[in-house]
């Protein structure tokens, strides 16, 4: 998959005129990931099963084919991932105009965001036979009008545990919220296995999920997950209870925040875990976040996929590690502040540990 991969994705130039890069690591475990300048991006995840190996990661197969796509697929999403409302937000008495994109509000950081930039790649590093890529872009102050100069980093290592260890690094000049995450879509069956991922079972560690607008902009407070069709606090497939109620209604399926228990983003305590239908492959999720958006890619259809047709609806689930939606604008709800200071370094990490059953 790897060398079809890097020849495919070199075949056309990208939006500068010049080929992606593309790199590829590889474990003891015989497990791969390649990944290519372009958005930082994440473009395979191939897991040995001992006698078949998967590709578990949606993705394309052509770099006309990720101009195309609008999903966000593995790309690294900032300054600020999810959607502040109507792009405005307040600090220190001064009001911020971002970029609007989406229903008159910001998304994942503007038209022109992190994901549509090429990042530089520091070098592939080598240590304890664990592999690592780094990433880093510069974001000028103003960029989609956000304040502050960024100089952002995003790391992806492999280790032998079959983990994809995602690790983000910014500083900035001014106070300014920076919320990265990577938009990777999986589905443990196989990401061209023509399934949805409904029958696949989640569970998530948060007692509490945001209800949203059909822009996906918060409204009200948090609910507790107790009774309704967002609890996954035991074991249950994302079918079961699939759009049960109004704010699935609201959104075609979920696409919302969880605040996840103290515990994990203390490192403690896995924030999600999830099985694939057949039993043979589990994802489990550790992260620093305080929030996971849970999307089951309700908004699918038509997105190209490495095959040369078209992704269905539902045909890969997200598991986005973030701050919560519009956090700038809700100081008052109990998670550390997305405001980042010049003093500050944002440092933020995200485990996903593929397990053979």
């Amino acid at each position: 998959m790897s060398n079809k991969l890097h020849q495919s994705m070199a075949q056309d130039i990208a939006f500068d005129g010049s080929p992606a890069k593309i790199f590829t690591l590889t474990n003891s475990n015989g497990m791969s990931v390649s990944f290519m300048d372009i958005g930082a991006t994440w473009l395979s995840c191939c897991v040995d099963l001992g006698d078949t190996t998967r590709e578990v990661l949606l993705g394309v197969a052509t770099m006309k084919q990720h101009q195309q796509q609008q999903a966000y697929l593995g790309a690294t999403v900032g300054r600020y991932a999810n959607r502040i409302e109507s792009g405005r937000f307040v600090i220190n008495g001064e009001i911020h105009q971002v970029l609007t994109n989406q229903a008159g509000n910001c998304l994942h950081g503007g038209p022109d965001s992190f994901t549509h930039r090429r990042w530089l790649v520091e070098g592939v590093v080598e240590e304890s036979r664990e592999q690592t890529i780094v990433f880093t872009l510069e974001s000028p102050d103003g960029d989609q009008g956000f304040p502050g100069k960024v100089n952002a980093s995003v790391s992806y290592t492999l280790t032998n545990k079959n983990e994809v260890i995602i690790a983000y690094s910014a500083t900035i000049d001014k106070a300014c919220p920076i919320n990265l995450t990577n938009h990777a879509y999986f589905n443990l069956l196989g990401a061209d296995s023509q399934s949805d991922c409904l029958d696949h079972s989640l569970t998530m560690n948060a007692s509490q999920y945001l209800p949203s607008d059909a822009s996906g902009i918060p409204v009200g407070e948090l609910k507790e997950v107790q009774g309704t069709s967002f609890d996954f606090m035991q074991l249950k497939k994302l079918k079961q209870d699939f759009m049960a109620d109004h704010d699935q209604q609201l959104a075609a399926g979920y696409d919302h925040s969880f605040l996840l228990e103290t515990e994990c983003h203390l490192g403690h305590a896995t924030a999600a875990s999830v099985t694939s239908p057949d039993g043979k492959l589990r994802l489990e999720l550790q992260t620093t976040k305080p929030a996971i958006q849970l999307y089951t890619g309700n908004y699918l259809a038509g997105c190209p996929n490495r095959e040369g047709g078209e992704y269905v609806n539902h045909a890969g689930f997200a598991l986005e590690t973030q701050f919560l939606p519009d956090s700038p604008n809700h100081p008052e709800w109990q998670q550390p502040s997305c405001i980042v200071q010049p003093e500050q370094t944002y440092k933020h990490q995200t485990t996903y540990r593929f397990l053979v059953v």
